[in-house]
């Protein structure tokens, strides 16, 4: 036995879907059309977070990130060891274990982790080197941040050329004072001289 609700639909929904079951034909009941649009929905939604959920996991190795399923493979005295990306862990032999660790688990010296590991993804087919795989990383993002367009530098403003100034003639160089000067007779100017026929011997 169904549980039954009533659910509002826009006017313009429920004419669209009546329509499209009359053109199917058949006795398609209404209900059952809407209970399995929805059904659908849900499916896709349900595959969507999946799919989300399993692209974001993984182990975040310095600029490298391995996603879920990831398989580490070391060669030490002539025999592979393995090691799986599982959740965000990296788990070998039950131990959860960094790639540093994995690497040195075999060896009696130090190791470099980025070249004595290989690496393979979910999806490929062939193992590669850790170190080649950063290299080619590096390499794809300096390619992307070239190939981004850069706004070219702005131009200075033209410097205008100097326009040529008016020469003006420099006024002459005025004479010393000398007796000819204008004014030289003037009645104001005597108070401050004498003359000879004004003095009285």
């Amino acid at each position: 036995m169904f549980t039954t609700m009533s659910v509002q639909l826009p006017t313009h929904t429920l004419l669209q879907l009546v329509e499209r079951l009359r053109s199917r034909g058949g006795s398609q009941d209404m209900s059952e059309a809407i209970s399995s649009a929805v059904q659908l929905w849900l499916d896709g939604q349900s595959a969507d977070a999946d799919f989300e959920a399993a692209d974001t996991r993984g182990y975040q190795w310095k600029s490298l990130f391995l996603p879920e399923g990831t398989v580490l493979r070391s060669w030490s005295y002539g025999e592979h060891n393995y090691a799986r990306v599982e959740g965000e862990e990296i788990i070998h032999k039950g131990k959860v274990v960094s790639p540093n660790q994995f690497a040195r688990s075999f060896a009696r010296t130090a190791r470099n982790a980025w070249f004595d590991l290989s690496i393979r993804r979910p999806g490929e087919k062939h193992f590669k080197m850790a170190a080649l795989l950063r290299k080619e990383l590096a390499e794809q993002s300096t390619s992307q941040r070239h190939a981004t367009p850069v706004a070219p530098p702005a131009m200075p403003a033209p410097i205008a050329a100097p326009q040529p100034t008016a020469v003006t003639a420099a006024p002459p160089a005025r004479p010393g004072k000398s007796e000819f000067d204008p004014g030289w007779d003037l009645p104001e100017r005597r108070k401050f001289r004498y003359r000879a026929e004004d003095i009285a011997f």
